[in-house]
């Protein structure tokens, strides 16, 4: 793995970091030389990591999850928001409340819990990169998805509400939004539903998790410094707006 970006002195928490794409941006953080603290609801198994256990669809989990790095690691520059879950295929006359709300708990909920917290402790240093991962399920909605497409939409539009609210703050907020990456959240979802969204790449293949973390990376870094509120590809060629 090439290190691009220098995060030395910087400090992140990401959220899913026990997860793939979570997991592959806290790699790149601490080999580029930050301190980084997770938040998943199991520890992430990375060597110079605090793994702290919590759920971010509850938002006093994420504030401690804060207060906790601060007070062990130092003040939080980098946030980056890599939880969420898939949602189980289903059609739209076969989704539950329940399972729409789950959904919306971690998707869009957990998002914004984190984006909150992260801004009120980088807005008062006047320093802050904010990263969310969306899909481009939230651009173009996804059968057997209305859940996780609408969720990820929401994750959209609040990256590009929130920006717009920090821009003269110092603190940047950012999405990418991924077509279907090799991940393990795959194995919640059906043969037809994966197929269905690898057909619609161009390039006909599913995407890593360390693609993935190599543009968070940018995004997280002090080279970023004239964006904010913008949804960043990728597709592997699928998005078109």
């Amino acid at each position: 793995m090439a290190v691009s970006h220098d995060f030395t002195g910087r400090t992140a928490l990401i959220t899913g970091g026990a997860g793939d794409i979570g997991g592959a941006v806290a790699r790149r953080i601490v080999a580029g030389g930050g301190r980084v603290a997770t938040l998943d609801l199991r520890p992430a198994e990375l060597d110079g990591a605090l793994a702290i256990t919590g759920d971010v669809s509850l938002s006093e989990d994420v504030e401690r999850a804060v207060e906790r790095l601060e007070a062990e690691l130092g003040p939080l520059d980098i946030a980056v928001c890599a939880a969420g879950v898939s949602g189980d295929s289903l059609r739209t006359t076969a989704v539950s409340d329940a399972e729409w709300r789950r959904v919306f708990a971690v998707n869009s909920d957990g998002v914004f819990f984190a984006n909150r917290a992260a801004a009120r402790a980088m807005m008062p240093r006047g320093y802050g990169r904010i990263v969310n991962v969306a899909s481009i399920a939230g651009k173009e909605g996804n059968p057997m998805a209305a859940a996780y497409s609408a969720s990820k939409a929401a994750v959209i539009a609040m990256t590009k509400a929130i920006g717009k609210d920090l821009a003269e703050t110092g603190v940047l907020v950012n999405c990418v939004a991924p077509a279907v990456i090799q991940t393990r959240m795959l194995g919640d979802m059906s043969e037809e539903h994966i197929a269905y969204m690898v057909e619609r790449i161009p390039m006909k293949r599913l995407g890593q998790p360390e693609e993935v973390a190599a543009l968070i990376a940018f995004l997280a870094s002090e080279e970023c410094s004239f964006s904010t509120g913008a949804v960043f590809d990728l597709s592997g060629g699928r998005a078109t707006y």
